[in-house]
């Protein structure tokens, strides 16, 4: 036994709840009412896409497609991580890639291998939720590591400098950087779990229940699926910061101000 499904009007009905949003927008003077209507709008049609590609992923169940689709959805992820912290894509596209990469394919294929020990690595209806639950959390965590490390430095850049002309190592002198940075990725996080079960139910547990699953099938799958979250998140955040230091640095360890994006 599935979910109830929801038709077209019902989902309309929720639009009801914007006449509300718009009036106390126009009040306060906050003019983000056309920014509201195309995030709504782009995600009706972004998830609607990917509803009739989902079908078409699982009725199919080709590895190869499957892979595909994973490595279309970390390329995105890198190009948003990219932008939303201010750096420029071309400049480190590749190092972001593969620190999402190389945690996602180790955890996610553990996941399927050794936590539900499933036969088939490349099953779609394993591969592709799980993949894109680790991929959407990295992207938040990514994002808040490394723009608060190249923020900071860049914000204290004579502060590193000094440190630098008393000897020490470039790692050293961005110690402090790393673990400011590395603790605001991760904490959300940590605080999620502490309070998981008691001010919220998640999303995978919600889902399995639903879907017609008993609630400690479901928290069994919950308990797993976020000690899966938090190793990708922690070692992709950690990668995406060690693996950009080679483009993010000069040879003279003075920071490369070509990496960052203008503002417009």
């Amino acid at each position: 036994m599935g979910a109830q499904d929801l038709g077209v009007l019902s989902l309309v009905s929720l639009l009801v709840f914007l006449i509300p949003v718009f009036y106390i927008n126009r009040r306060v003077g906050l003019f983000i009412d056309k920014t509201i209507i195309f995030s709504i709008v782009r995600m009706c049609i972004q998830l609607s896409f990917v509803g009739v590609y989902l079908e078409f992923l699982f009725k199919f169940n080709s590895p190869v497609l499957n892979t595909v689709y994973l490595l279309i959805m970390i390329a995105i992820a890198c190009q948003s991580i990219l932008k939303s912290s201010n750096l420029k894509v071309r400049k480190l596209f590749v190092p972001m890639f593969f620190s999402l990469l190389i945690p996602f394919v180790l955890i996610l294929f553990f996941f399927n291998a050794v936590v539900v020990r499933i036969d088939n690595l490349f099953e779609a209806k394993y591969m592709v939720p799980v993949g894109g639950m680790l991929l959407g959390n990295c992207l938040r965590s990514s994002i808040v590591g490394l723009n608060s490390f190249y923020s900071g430095i860049k914000k204290e850049e004579k502060v590193y400098l000094y440190s630098l002309s008393l000897l020490c190592s470039r790692i050293q002198a961005l110690k402090p950087y790393l673990k400011s940075s590395f603790l605001a990725a991760i904490t959300p996080t940590l605080a999620s779990m502490a309070t998981i079960g008691l001010v919220s139910l998640p999303g995978m547990m919600t889902g399995q229940i639903l879907g017609g699953s008993i609630p400690m099938v479901a928290i069994k799958y919950q308990i797993a699926i976020m000690f899966s979250i938090f190793y990708t998140e922690y070692f992709s955040t950690l990668l995406a910061i060690l693996f950009s230091l080679k483009v993010g640095f000069n040879d003279l360890d003075v920071l490369n101000q070509d990496i960052f994006a203008s503002k417009n």
